[in-house]
Formats: C-alpha cells, structure tokens, sequence
C-alpha cells in the first residue's frame, strides 16, 4: 500500500546514516519536530511556487509586447510601394492647397483673379508613388478668345475689359449694327506703317475677310484693307480709364506705355517709379557735395551755415546740420540766437492727398540731464500762402502739415523752429530749413 507523503518524510528522517563505513542509527524526531519542518518546507514550496508564477506572468507579458511591436514593424519587400509622392509647386499666379504628399492626400490648385487654369485642378497621391492628374498653370484670360465682335470687327485687350473696333460702316458694343458714318477717330489713316492687308478665304462660295488684332477692316467689301486701332484714343475716349498712368504711345497692333525722364515703367508695364539716381551712382555731384534724390531727378548740395555777426557763430558738424558756438555769458542777443541749424530735402508728387505729415521735429536730452517741461513750435519763414501748418503730436515732437495740394514742378522752402523752456524761462531754439520739390507728376 502506497505511503502518504508525510510517512515517506519520517522515513527519510530516521533512515540510518552511513559514516565512515559503519552504520549508525539515528535518533527519530519527535512529532511536533516533524510538524514544524513540514510547514517550513510548505512554506518554502508555496514562495517558490508565487515566484514562479510572478516570473511567467511577466514573460507572457513581454513577450505579448514584442510580438505588437514587431507586428507594427514595416514589410521587408523590397519592392513595397513608397508611402509619398514628389512635392507639387504652386502655378505662376496661382495658389495650392494642401501640404501632405502621402499615398492617398489631395492637393488642389486654383488661380488668381484674371487668370484660367489649365490641367489639373485637384491631384491625389497613388499608391505607385505618383500623382494623378497633369500639371497646373495659370494662363492669362484673353477677353477675346472667344470673338465677340462681329463683322470684322476687331477685339482690343484692355485692362480687365476689352472692346470692340469695329469695321466701316458697322456700329454697336459687338459691331452688330450697320451705320453709314465716317472712320472713327481712333483709325489710324494715311499710314502705310499703320495698315495691313486683310485675310480672307471663301466659305460657302462668299468671301470672308478679318484683321490681326489691333487692326479693324476699313473700306469696301472689293477693296477693304486693316488700319490700326489706336487704342490710347479708344479709351481716352471712352472714358474708361487710361491704359497708362503717365503716356500712351500708339504703334501698329497695339500700344506701349511710356514714363518721363528720370522714371522707369514697372512690371505691369503700365506704372512708373521715380529712378534714385543717388542709389545707383548716375548723378554728377562733385566732391563736397551731397547727392540728393528728388522725384525724376537729383540735387547735388552743399548748404552753408548762417553767416557770423556779432558774437554769434557756427560751426558745421554734419553735412546737414550746423551748432552755435559758445556765447559769452552777457550776450543775450547770441543766447537767443538758433543753437542748431540743420538742413532737410523732401520731395512731393503732385496733388498729394491733404492733410499730410511731411516732417518731425523732436528734442532729445543727454544722458544724465534732464530735458525741457516745455516746447514751443512754429514757421518762421516760407508759409506766406498757408500752405503748411505745425502742430504737436505728442509732449516732445511737432509736426510739419501740408493743409493745401501742391501743383509741380515747383520748389518751396520752409523754416520751422523749436523753442525750449523750462520753468518758463527760455532755454534754446532750434531752426529747422526744409526744401520741398514738387513734381509735376501724380506718381
């Protein structure tokens, strides 16, 4: 019969020992002995079975772990598809939506006011690694594309608009009415460098004739020839706004614009600037003379401090400024004579929006010093018209007004004067002489 696991360990327990070669019998414990080193081993096997089941959970665990980890891990085929497209650029005068380039993401295109697209207003991102679609571009709306006059009448490209020239004896916004008039006064006639002969081609068995654009048909049906739009009349008549901002030049087919001396078109081909000749070294000025920038031209100048008289004298500290020496201290005439003169040069275009600030005018005290609690502005020469005006903006500055529009070319001097007082009593005056050139020009 089988022994129970406790009688197999009173067993071991008295089992006899050999030593040496010779056998002794060993003394059995006691029951309550034997008690106590069974619950000592049960409690040995119970930690080591808690340890064991402690250490597999936290395996099972790991490995659950690396098992997600390597799951989310990309495939290693080498011939996957790439997870984004090349990088799309914006169309000239054109704008782009959209700034992810991974497999499945759309990136759209539109265009500026005055321009059309052409291709693919919306592109999606393949799977291949390429995008759907053809490539944007904006192109320039042609009013005329679509020939809206009729009869030989010519289509003219203007500013966000277009009218139509019309052939002899045809009228109307499309050349749909027949009129008995005269060359209109746009037509440039007796040219030979403003006319062109016709195209024309039999369709139906008639003949039909058309112009290049900027020319209308003019005469009769057997013998009709283009002569030139002059589109800078076309719209000065109509009123509808000038083509350029400072002259129209007509030539044949079209027309150009033009600035005056000392300006430069833009861009747009249509605007002007004024060329800062100082800038870019295209003046003249001699040495001892400083090159000012004025509105289609320069000045070279070299201004001079007031003249000596008396005790008061000055001395130039900068190209544009000059100081009082030192008074003697019973001389109140020099005391009371500028302590700083300095020199400014500004340059206006014609008819400028009134009011304006044109010039500041400030005090600034030295460190450790303090400054006036008082300042008194004014114009002491050169306002004979009220044109300007001097007010103060805040405790410490004044400023120069232009209360009146100016009508170039005309050049204005100015002075304006800063008084400084503290407790009331007078300190210093400073004068400031100001040149102003008008342009004749509104730009």
């Amino acid at each position: 019969m089988a022994l129970s696991f406790r009688r197999r360990c009173l067993l071991l327990l008295c089992l006899t020992a050999i030593q040496g070669g010779h056998a002794s019998v060993q003394t059995c414990m006691d029951k309550h002995q034997v008690v106590g080193v069974l619950r000592q081993m049960e409690k040995f096997l119970k930690g080591q079975e808690m340890r064991f089941t402690e250490g597999l959970r936290i395996m099972k665990s790991k490995l659950a772990t690396l098992q997600n980890s390597v799951s989310k891990l990309p495939q290693a085929d080498q011939t996957a598809a790439p997870t984004t497209c090349p990088s799309l650029e914006a169309p000239a005068h054109g704008t782009k939506f959209g700034s992810k380039y991974f497999v499945g993401h759309e990136v759209h295109f539109t265009c500026s006011q005055g321009y059309r697209l052409v291709g693919s207003a919306t592109r999606a991102c393949r799977d291949n690694g390429t995008w759907t679609g053809i490539s944007a571009i904006c192109k320039d709306i042609s009013e005329c594309e679509s020939n809206p006059c009729q009869n030989g009448g010519t289509c003219v490209e203007g500013v966000n608009q277009y009218k139509c020239t019309c052939a002899q004896n045809w009228s109307g916004s499309h050349c749909q009415h027949q009129t008995q008039t005269a060359p209109p006064e746009w037509s440039v006639m007796n040219d030979p460098a403003f006319s062109r002969r016709p195209r024309c081609a039999q369709v139906n068995q008639a003949q039909h004739c058309s112009c290049d654009a900027g020319f209308h048909m003019s005469g009769t049906s057997d013998n009709s020839i283009c002569q030139d739009v002059n589109e800078c009349e076309v719209y000065r008549l109509d009123q509808g706004g000038k083509l350029c901002v400072h002259e129209c030049v007509n030539v044949p087919g079209s027309y150009r614009c033009s600035c005056p001396s000392g300006y430069k078109l833009l861009a747009d081909r249509r605007s002007c600037e004024d060329v800062d000749e100082c800038l870019s070294q295209q003046h003249n000025c001699s040495r001892g003379t400083t090159c000012i920038n004025m509105g289609g031209g320069f000045q070279c100048v070299n201004p001079e401090c007031p003249r000596s008289h008396g005790n008061i004298s000055y001395v130039k500290t900068s190209p544009f400024q000059c100081e009082r020496n030192p008074c003697p201290m019973d001389s109140r005439s020099c005391h009371l004579a500028p302590k700083t003169v300095s020199f400014h040069y500004l340059s206006l275009s014609s008819n400028l929006q009134t009011p304006a600030t044109l010039f500041r005018m400030a005090t600034a005290s030295a460190p450790g010093r303090t400054g006036p609690d008082s300042l008194r502005f004014g114009i002491v020469g050169g306002n004979s018209r009220g044109i300007f005006a001097m007010q103060r903006s805040d405790r410490q500055t004044g400023e120069l007004i232009l209360v009146q529009q100016l009508r170039g070319p005309q050049e204005i001097s100015i002075d304006v004067d800063m008084s400084e007082y503290s407790d009331r009593t007078f300190q210093a005056k400073h004068v400031a002489k100001v040149n102003i050139l008008v342009s004749p020009y509104n730009f």
